[in-house]
């Protein structure tokens, strides 16, 4: 597994299993429990010997310490082999200060842990092809993964705000990349393309954006001195979210910028018919977090409706990239598929008239499958 670096007088490496589990606000505590249920079957029937320990995030922190992203929770992050992530923001907290909103502490828990890549897979199951909105020819055998830039760009970029000009308001963001913060996430992107289809689509607007000219130019060369065996092809984001749904199946890797990568992977994450079964990871040098892709769902937060695949299979992604358990990874994930197989449906994905499961009885569906497996 990926090794935590912790001192000591030898300066070694040494391994940490330890898990900080945050579930957050809204359905955030009901599709993490189902995840823990996993948790629980790994270690139990795989021998994953796995701990964790809960804290607040969002709203919750805020609850809690009137801090959305609490000190308490911050020492834990750092002292973990990765974070596990439910979901933040709700109504009630809409009219607190910026700073103090729970989608303060996500960003500041992505800014902290240096998580500066988005890794955003959206993988078609056959059994759901009827799910989507566009027909199964065009979406049967679609496998993305985006890599986004997650703690730079437009929505960390200074000077911003909302001022007075010329007697009528007028509100102002920056968007700007370090060439270096561009090499790193290009590095990201290739890598993952060699452990796929060798693929990468480089996405930007460098006809009209300067800041687009240099991420182009940083890319073309970091791929001409190290990645020249891994196909690069480059597209504007507005023809890139046209041919997300004309074609989705000509790209593997798309990798992108912040704002870009924001709206083109919840795009794509439509392609699969429901936003409840796609995971997300991100990704820093030495830390990483988990979490499902979609909100925290207040209007069905508390009925036990959520789905909880999408956080289910995050900690198939914690177990391949930050626990070096891939053989688990597969398990996981291949209990998702025999759950599915077996016509088993939360509500977002059952069809008019079709019988439709709990968010607590989807996730002891896939845990009865998974120790099947074992």
């Amino acid at each position: 597994m990926d090794a935590v670096f912790v001192p000591n007088k030898q300066m070694e490496y040494v391994v940490s299993l330890k898990i900080a589990v945050l579930p957050g606000d809204g359905i955030g505590p009901e599709i993490i429990r189902e995840a823990l249920k996993v948790m629980d079957v790994l270690n139990d029937h795989f021998g994953l010997n796995a701990e964790w320990q809960e804290a607040g995030i969002g709203g919750a922190g805020y609850e809690a310490s009137g801090d959305p992203y609490p000190e308490a929770t911050q020492k834990l992050a750092h002292c973990s082999a990765a974070v596990l992530l439910g979901a933040v923001g709700g109504p009630q907290w809409e009219a607190l200060d910026k700073p103090l909103r729970p989608e303060a502490g996500l960003l500041r828990i992505r800014e902290d842990l240096g998580l500066f890549a988005n890794y955003r897979p959206t993988k078609v199951h056959r059994q759901m092809l009827e799910a989507s909105t566009l027909k199964p020819e065009v979406i049967d055998g679609v496998d993305i993964m985006v890599v986004r830039e997650l703690v730079s760009g437009i929505y960390f970029g200074q000077p911003r705000g909302i001022e007075v000009r010329d007697g009528e308001r007028y509100g102002f963001n920056t968007m700007g990349y370090r060439e270096s913060e561009i090499r790193r996430i290009a590095r990201k992107a290739f890598e993952a393309a060699r452990l796929r289809s060798n693929r990468v689509c480089s996405v930007e607007k460098a006809n009209v954006l300067d800041v687009s000219e240099l991420w182009r130019s940083v890319v073309i060369e970091l791929h001409q001195s190290e990645f020249s065996d891994v196909e690069l092809s480059h597209m504007y984001v507005d023809n890139a979210a046209m041919q997300l749904i004309r074609n989705p199946k000509q790209f593997d890797v798309i990798v992108t910028g912040n704002l870009f990568g924001d709206i083109l992977s919840d795009e794509a994450s439509m392609l699969t018919g429901s936003i409840g079964m796609l995971p997300s990871a991100s990704i820093g040098e030495k830390f990483a977090m988990y979490e499902p892709i979609h909100g925290s769902a207040p209007d069905i937060a508390g009925e036990n409706r959520a789905n909880p695949l999408a956080t289910i299979l995050s900690v198939a992604m914690m177990l391949r990239y930050s626990l070096d358990r891939a053989d688990l990874a597969e398990k996981v994930e291949q209990a998702v598929e025999m759950t599915l197989d077996d016509g088993i449906r939360t509500g977002d994905l059952a069809s008019a008239g079709e019988a439709s499961v709990s968010c607590s009885g989807m996730g002891d569906a896939v845990c009865e499958r998974l120790v099947r497996l074992a």
